[in-house]
């Protein structure tokens, strides 16, 4: 009997265990389980085409800039080639029928301008989940900036997220944390999204900048914030609020002892 409800399972698939953590059925242990275990691993796997129109945005924001050129040229990818690469969905929490997007914003930006569906792997996550799957993917991108990578720590730890969560996130140490937060604690957010994402600016010039910031005239250092980038944005702000020189002091007058 116990088989023939497992075939029937198989046959319909709705009524197959998801990943909500709800317990197995009585036949999950032996073969018979393993065989139950990989078909819900299967249905986790199955790309799905989801209308764009139920698609909303949900966990931490991660880049500073729109990069609409980015979109733009992604959007034409697309429409030339189709979607290579499916994004990852969650089914949304408090709508039937939506959906919100786990990783993958700029793919569905784009199929978005294309009215086109958006091709999905679709899983029940909770909120922790949620930014914990974003924060790995995150940590294997290589287009976001440190500051952007250290703004998203920032937000996981203001959400109550331990810091061995963070750092398991992300794919990182604690000292290396340590760093994200003491830039992210110490500039305001105003400037940072004024210069932008400055992707070639590494760890060891947004610490210069956070201690400089210290004490420092916040509006001047805003205003400073221009350039034809975020990289020359950043160079700017950091002039800015490098210390002033003092004036060498005057060489000491010479007496005439003859006089």
């Amino acid at each position: 009997m116990a088989r023939k409800d497992l075939l029937k399972g198989l046959m319909q698939g709705d009524n197959l265990p998801d990943d909500t953590g709800a317990p197995l059925p009585r036949y999950s242990r032996g073969a018979i389980g393993a065989v139950s275990r990989g078909i819900d691993d299967l249905k986790q796997r199955a790309i799905h085409d989801v209308p764009v129109d139920l698609i909303d945005h949900a966990g931490l924001r991660d880049r500073l800039d729109e990069d609409a050129d980015g979109i733009e040229a992604l959007k034409d990818s697309i429409r030339e080639y189709g979607q290579q690469v499916p994004v990852l969905l969650r089914h949304h929490p408090n709508v039937e029928g939506r959906y919100e997007v786990v990783y993958g914003r700029r793919r569905v930006a784009a199929l978005r301008l294309l009215g086109l569906p958006v091709k999905a792997m679709v899983r029940h996550l909770d909120d922790r989940a949620l930014v914990i799957a974003q924060g790995q993917e995150n940590s294997a991108r290589k287009d976001l900036s440190f500051i952007e990578k250290a703004l998203f720590a920032q937000g996981m730890t203001r959400q109550g997220y331990d810091r061995k969560v963070v750092c398991d996130a992300l794919m990182i140490d604690k000292t290396v944390l340590s760093r994200m937060l003491t830039v992210a604690d110490n500039l305001p957010h105003k400037l940072v999204t004024a210069i932008g994402s400055a992707p070639s600016i590494g760890r060891d010039r947004w610490l210069a900048m956070a201690q400089r910031v210290r004490g420092a005239d916040l509006d001047r250092a805003i205003a400073a914030a221009q350039g034809a980038d975020s990289d020359a944005r950043f160079e700017a702000v950091l002039q800015a609020l490098a210390p002033a020189r003092r004036p060498a002091p005057l060489p000491a007058q010479v007496t005439d002892s003859q006089g």
